[in-house]
């Protein structure tokens, strides 16, 4: 039986899209936790492989408006704690940096909508994980809040074209990335809110015509995290 990943999602228009394909094409099955139906979350991973946090359009200390997010932190801190596979998408990884100890807020600039090239430090470069991308690399930002302290423990590895951080190391096995490698345009115009029309057009437009382009880069990143995330050393004990 093959190993599965735990993915979690918060809303109805921004589901797993292309990760699940792409993870299974990689020899990893995934169980989508849709938390914002009700689905319990769990205290701790006991039958996965690992865990991915998708996106979401609410803010990471929304909780009042949103329960479920008290204990996706809780699960996140959990699951990075035990040395187990994790990745957080937008969302997901402005998450894991208030459960491990950072800070998340609205990014000073105002809402961030586009493609951005990636920009890596030199761990980025090196990591495990994210040297599957190249500097020449684009990748689909569309995102409110930034990161504005990275947990204690965390290691920057990109900074978008603005200063923010674009994807950091969390743990042995954790990561987070500030942009969305699972979507294509289809998905993404479930995003659109009317607020910067012009903004939002032109993100929509740019990833529609070069998304063919683009997704073998994101497919490498997803496929990647399926390798690391299925290597004897990274399974829960």
């Amino acid at each position: 039986m093959s190993p599965r990943v735990l993915v979690l999602q918060h809303e109805d228009k921004a589901p797993p899209g292309l990760l699940l394909p792409w993870l299974e094409r990689a020899g990893i099955g995934c169980d989508v936790l849709p938390a914002h139906e009700g689905y319990a979350v769990p205290a701790a991973l006991t039958e996965h492989a690992g865990l991915v946090v998708l996106g979401g359009s609410m803010a990471a200390t929304d909780d009042a408006l949103h329960r479920w997010l008290l204990p996706t932190r809780a699960l996140i801190a959990a699951t990075v704690s035990a040395g187990s596979p994790f990745l957080g998408i937008c969302l997901g990884h402005q998450l894991a940096t208030v459960a491990l100890g950072g800070e998340v807020g609205p990014h000073p600039g105002g809402r961030t909508r586009g493609l951005f090239r990636w920009s890596p430090t030199e761990a980025g470069r090196e990591d495990e994980l994210t040297q599957v991308l190249a500097d020449t690399d684009e990748l689909l930002h569309w995102n409110r809040d930034v990161v504005t302290r990275l947990p204690a423990s965390a290691q920057p590895l990109a900074h978008a074209p603005d200063g923010t951080v674009q994807a950091a190391r969390f743990g042995p096995r954790a990561w987070g990335v500030q942009f969305h490698p699972e979507v294509d345009a289809d998905l993404v115009v479930g995003w659109t809110e009317g607020t910067e029309p012009e903004a939002e057009l032109r993100a929509l437009h740019d990833l529609r015509a070069r998304q063919d382009l683009l997704h073998p880069a994101w497919e490498r990143l997803l496929r990647r995290f399926a390798v690391l995330a299925t290597a004897p050393e990274a399974l829960p004990a």
